[in-house]
């Protein structure tokens, strides 16, 4: 965690959650409880208000009640993640609840559906928290979703792996601020938040706009374009092997 405060790692966390009731958690086998799981996440953001915090939640666990999963929901909702990945509980042989008896599907579902709009609500909100923000992206290979009359966009990942969807301003190939390849980083404003990404374009997020290109944006660069990097490197020769640098061993007749 101080690390991350100083910006030595990045401020992001993918934190095992699963349930919160406590029965649920020693049929399990698992050994934390949530209020010790919430005081991690306390911690966390005393030191990081903007970190970025995942997790992963199991619902319809064997023999959950109406009271554990709420108690589920609840933990959720104090914890505040940017995304969650949740899952319906199905049985895996060899482990402890394969023998046990399922829940009815129905109520699996229901409850996984209020889950994920809890989710949907909390990520949304801390999207629309990041509007305004300047980043600095690690951009993707391939492109991003087009918008209402603005081209193509591309995408990246934020210090937190957000994903955000961002559009090159017209003329930056020509007035020298560029267009990214994929490993360059580029520096963007948030303009818009949806649930599980961001948007970043238009005359704000142009004003901020800048490119770093770097040695992973080169290496994309000679993959896609061999002949560019032989050309580069001011060499001709474009196959044969490539020597190591290791000594050969002759073998005479005998």
């Amino acid at each position: 965690i101080p690390l991350m405060a100083e910006g030595l790692v990045l401020p992001y966390l993918d934190i095992p959650f699963q349930h919160a009731a406590p029965t649920v958690l020693r049929a399990m086998r698992r050994s934390y409880r949530s209020e010790k799981f919430l005081g991690i996440l306390e911690r966390v953001r005393e030191a990081m208000p903007d970190a970025s915090i995942t997790t992963d939640v199991i619902v319809g666990f064997p023999g959950e009640t109406e009271e554990d999963f709420l108690e589920t929901m609840r933990v959720v909702e104090q914890s505040r993640f940017t995304s969650a990945y949740t899952f319906q509980y199905s049985p895996r042989p060899g482990t402890p609840a394969f023998d046990r008896e399922s829940l009815p599907k129905d109520v699996v579902q229901e409850r996984f559906e209020r889950l994920l709009a809890l989710q949907d609500e909390l990520s949304l909100q801390d999207a629309q928290a990041q509007v305004g923000r300047e980043v600095e992206l690690l951009v993707l290979d391939g492109g991003g979703r087009k918008g209402k009359g603005d081209g193509e966009r591309l995408s990246g990942r934020e210090p937190g792996n957000r994903l955000v969807h961002f559009g090159v301003p017209e003329g930056a190939a020509l007035d020298g601020r560029g267009v990214p390849r994929p490993g360059d980083m580029v520096t963007v404003r948030i303009t818009h938040g949806a649930p599980y990404h961001l948007i970043a374009d238009g005359p704000d997020a142009g004003s901020s706009y800048s490119v770093r290109r770097t040695r992973a944006g080169d290496a994309w660069d000679a993959a896609s374009n061999p002949d560019h990097a032989h050309d580069a490197c001011g060499t001709t020769d474009s196959g044969g092997p490539v020597g190591l640098g290791l000594p050969k061993l002759r073998v005479t007749s005998p």
